[in-house]
């Protein structure tokens, strides 16, 4: 054909290229190379016309405005020499895309779809013809497969983001059914490294609609992908698919919780370290509504497990990162987003880490959360109420440590310290139950300040007064609380202190710690690395915790040799 013939874009064009893919596609030598090059910038010109032609209309409506579309574009995708062009690869895969049907609505598109898949499949192959040109070509086979996929995702990238783009959002902003088009195409290859480009840029996309626009295979195998590490995103893509994709986040911090709960808790900063990487933190801090589902989860599990130590630990530790993370949001959203059930005040005094303030601050701190949580349990009675204000303390576990520090150092307060520990262990309770209790409890504690008073202890002594305080109690709750009380004094007195190692199998049974101890003997070393306001009796504290878990795990590995 002579250079100066002009090229219609009519179906009498679609003939004339028709002819000319079949013509290019009988040989593959030097002057049919050549004959695709002179040809290439009418045939972008023309493929892109039809992509404005078609790009509005549904995929039966394109076909029969185009009968030979589809025979055009499969044999141009089979031309090494055409799909190695950029621009008239990215002409082709738009077509291929308008074609594309999210909800097949008959056979025709049903045919459609399969034929583009397989299409794609094809495109980012190598058969043995391909193959014995590529090296002909003298390009790396893997080379040229990745880049060609490579170019394939640079291509929707940049149709996703195009000029379409609400420069007052830093979301992308397409037509839904582009965006779920796009998506369906995407499902089965999201964990292939080149397409992960085209992922990040999906789940960054925001649409008008309520109705979520990406396709839920597309979502779930990110999902999946993201949990077997099969998948590396931007942290904002992850939060984005959990914003998305309610199951997404659950399987998330179910994934998380169970990891936590085979891992060892001698060292919470390792636990910490496992926290934070899981993204769920930094994600709760920024997004008010993904903590709430977090808090409910949490909520869940404490409810199903009785409040089982370990879950309780888990709670806590999480906390520490998520506030954490919190100092890091700006600008500052509300308190009451996060926690919309509670008093904002107890809120804001828990916030308060006991390390950032002095340690002689820590009693009217201690004092003003009592006053809040005594008067919210006066002032409203319902349960769910209660409840609630209990479920918050739970989160601020430091604090509970704390208060046991303070009755082995003090007694001024000690009535409203115990009254705190007696609620952390059991927020439901009558007057009269209540003040039952408080009686058996003050009485425990006045024993442990006999013993904290005494000049030497022996083991004999501890485990009397153990065993009466136990037996002074009718539920494990309580008996939990008198076992923290005469663990804090073993590590927060100096005869407790030279006890200790003796006096370790008085918190254990069947060879495993009993009542969270392990978990309280973390999290007090925790807190006491971390305290700011440092004394030469931490140290000693610390000595003594790392003696106490020694020991644990020795009666712990004995046991388990027993039994094989």
């Amino acid at each position: 054909m002579a250079k100066g013939t002009s090229i219609p874009t009519s179906s009498f064009g679609l003939e004339y290229w028709l002819n000319k893919a079949v013509e290019w596609g009988q040989t593959t030598t030097f002057q049919s190379q050549q004959d695709v090059c002179l040809h290439l910038p009418k045939l972008q010109e023309f493929l892109k016309q039809i992509y404005g032609a078609i790009q509005h209309m549904s995929t039966t409506s394109a076909l029969k405005s185009f009968p030979l579309i589809g025979q055009l574009l499969g044999r141009l995708c089979w031309n090494p020499f055409v799909v190695a062009d950029e621009d008239s690869q990215q002409y082709l895969l738009q077509c291929l895309w308008c074609l594309y049907s999210a909800e097949p609505e008959n056979a025709v598109e049903l045919k459609a779809n399969e034929w583009i898949q397989s299409l794609l499949q094809n495109l980012t192959g190598v058969d043995q013809e391909m193959k014995s040109l590529i090296q002909n070509l003298h390009y790396p086979e893997e080379e040229y497969h990745s880049q060609l996929l490579k170019n394939m995702v640079s291509t929707l990238v940049k149709e996703l983001q195009g000029n379409q783009c609400d420069r007052n959002s830093l979301f992308i902003r397409l037509p839904p059914e582009q965006l779920r088009r796009f998506s369906v195409l995407c499902s089965p290859i999201v964990t292939l490294v080149e397409v992960f480009p085209l992922v990040e840029a999906l789940l960054t996309c925001r649409e008008d609609d309520l109705d979520e626009t990406l396709c839920t295979e597309f979502l779930e195998s990110v999902s999946t992908g993201i949990l077997q590490k099969k998948i590396s995103l931007s942290d904002n893509a992850v939060m984005s698919l959990w914003l998305r994709y309610l199951p997404s986040l659950e399987q998330a911090i179910f994934h998380l919780v169970k990891t936590l709960i085979s891992h060892s808790w001698a060292s919470l900063p390792q636990v910490e370290i496992i926290i934070i990487d899981s993204l769920l933190p930094k994600a709760a801090a920024c997004h008010p509504s993904l903590f709430r589902v977090l808090d409910n989860f949490f909520r869940t599990i404490l409810l199903e497990s009785d409040g089982h130590p370990k879950i309780i630990a888990i709670i806590q530790a999480f906390t520490r990162c998520f506030v954490q993370a919190l100092l890091q949001v700006q600008p500052q959203i509300p308190l009451k987003l996060y926690f919309p059930a509670v008093n904002q005040s107890l809120v804001m005094m828990l916030l308060v880490h006991p390390s950032d303030m002095p340690s002689a601050a820590w009693s009217q701190h201690l004092i003003s959360i009592v006053q809040i949580l005594k008067m919210n349990k006066e002032v409203s009675q319902t349960s769910a109420n209660v409840f609630e204000n209990w479920f918050l303390l739970v989160h601020f576990g430091d604090w509970i440590s704390v208060a046991l520090q303070q009755l082995m150092m003090t007694d001024t307060i000690s009535e409203m310290l115990l009254w705190l520990l007696m609620f952390y262990h059991k927020p439901h309770m009558e007057t009269q139950q209540e003040s039952d209790l408080m009686e058996n409890v003050k009485s425990v504690y006045n024993q442990i300040k006999i013993l904290i008073n005494k000049t030497t202890v022996n083991l004999k002594e501890v485990q009397t007064a153990l065993v009466t305080g136990n037996l002074s109690t009718e539920k494990c709750h309580f008996n939990d609380l008198i076992s923290h009380l005469f663990l804090s004094f073993l590590l927060f007195s100096t005869g407790g202190q030279r006890i200790a190692k003796e006096s370790v199998r008085l918190f254990t049974s069947g060879g495993t710690a009993t009542g969270g101890i392990s978990e309280m003997l973390a999290a007090t070393a925790h807190r006491l690395k971390n305290k700011r306001c440092g004394a030469s009796q931490d140290d000693k504290v610390q000595s003594t915790i790392e003696l106490l878990q020694q020991q644990l795990h020795e009666i712990q590995s004995e046991n388990m040799c027993y039994i094989y």
